[in-house]
């Protein structure tokens, strides 16, 4: 099928993508899974000689509004399924975030397979959940070259094991998504967003726990330190001059109206305070969805660090260096740090920070040799890593499918 040149496959259904992957596995020949292309600097360098396109796996399949269920093919752009649900005003509640600009490609060239694979989801998480908790059914090819299905299109039809679940956040390493099923959700018809101003780190993590504890269903919690803020396409934002801590609330018009008055009355005893309303508001959390403020320069290494939300400030003063800004009520940091030459990319004081005070940290960006000397994803302790080798085995075991892209020999 292939000769020992570099070969690139491009199958247009699911039988030549368990073709060419069998293909593989009888000959040991590493594939390098790509759905558009636009994370392909993201994670460990990869060693394959011979890649699996899958961007002619093209369109959605199946969409009932009315059931709130949508099935695509896994290379189905994500920019073609997003206008989709926007004809019927749905929208995926786990807003995934556009990589492609952080990385240094173009924007909007994510695939839906691509998003899933990567588990990838934005600052509505704390309310609507992560990719995979709206991922409601998968074909795909194992690295035996063997065909399977799991789940179905509600999530009372997933019985057994979920592997959904098992395969988002794999980024390719266990199986070729052909086919996947979400669950779709209204998009708000408001959304208005609460801004307070001027409070430190420290502060604004309270600021974000008692919104986020608040009965006023509070759907994004982030802080922007005041260089950060600068750097936003809103003028209110950029020009406030200080850090503006972001608290969004939607739904019905009435509704949100009434809760963000509530809130800010109640959020009025840290500061000043401000709202915004419609495209501002979107402009907003699409900066922070996509990290855009470290998307321009690409002379810093980026770092997305999880850590339980009270000790973020701690975690970013104790790594000393960079620039940071937070988001998941601060659980969720976003760390831009210098690259030093011939260092590490802050990866010590990174592991270091995060040990002290238990979460995790992924290397985002940095350049092809920092990602393959330093740990991109979180070590894993003993255990883990022998889980982590049992489940590749059973799924890919001549680890042929992006080996090595999230931790050296898988």
């Amino acid at each position: 099928m292939a000769s020992d040149k570099a070969t690139v496959f491009a199958p247009e259904n699911s039988e030549q993508v368990v073709e060419a992957v069998a293909w593989a596995a009888a000959e040991g020949a590493p594939l390098e899974i790509l759905g558009r292309g636009s994370k392909r600097a993201f994670g460990r360098p990869l060693q394959a000689a011979h890649s699996l396109d899958l961007s002619r796996l093209d369109g959605i399949t199946l969409y009932e509004p009315e059931e709130l269920v949508l099935s695509a093919r896994a290379g189905t752009p994500l920019a073609v399924i997003e206008a989709a649900l926007d004809e019927k005003r749905q929208m995926l509640a786990f807003e995934p975030m556009d990589l492609g600009p952080l990385l240094g490609g173009p924007p909007a060239m994510a695939s839906i397979g691509g998003v899933l694979a990567c588990n990838l989801s934005g600052p509505r998480r704390i309310k609507a959940g992560a990719a995979r908790d709206h991922f409601l059914g998968v074909a795909a090819a194992s690295g035996r070259g063997e065909l399977f299905k799991s789940g179905g299109r509600v999530v009372k039809n997933v019985t057994g094991y979920d592997l959904c679940k098992l395969l988002c956040g794999s980024y390719g390493t266990l199986a070729v998504m052909t086919d996947v099923t979400m669950k779709v959700l209204p998009r708000s018809q408001k959304t208005y967003t609460v801004l307070v101003l001027g409070l430190d780190d420290a502060t604004a993590a309270q600021a974000m726990s008692r919104a986020l504890g608040s009965p006023h269903e509070v759907s994004g919690a982030a802080h922007l330190p005041a260089a950060q803020a600068a750097k936003s396409a809103v003028s209110y934002v950029a020009g406030a001059g200080a850090s503006v801590t972001a608290l969004r609330l939607e739904g019905p018009g009435p509704s949100v109206e009434y809760r963000c008055a509530a809130l800010r009355r109640e959020l009025s005893d840290l500061g000043a305070t401000e709202e915004l309303h419609s495209q501002n508001s979107l402009t907003l959390w699409r900066e922070l969805r996509d990290a855009q403020a470290f998307a321009g320069d690409h002379n810093t290494a980026v770092w997305r660090i999880s850590v339980a939300p009270t000790a973020g400030p701690g975690v970013v003063a104790a790594i000393g260096a960079g620039e940071a800004f937070y988001d998941w009520g601060g659980g969720l940091i976003w760390l831009s740090l210098p690259l030093n030459g011939e260092g590490d990319a802050g990866a010590a004081a990174v592991r270091a920070a995060v040990a002290a005070v238990g979460g995790h940290a992924t290397l985002i960006r940095a350049p092809l040799e920092l990602r393959a000397a330093a740990p991109v994803f979180q070590p894993q302790d003993a255990a883990m890593a022998a889980l982590t080798q049992r489940v590749k085995d059973g799924f890919d075991p001549k680890r042929i499918l992006n080996p090595g892209r999230m931790y050296a020999g898988l």
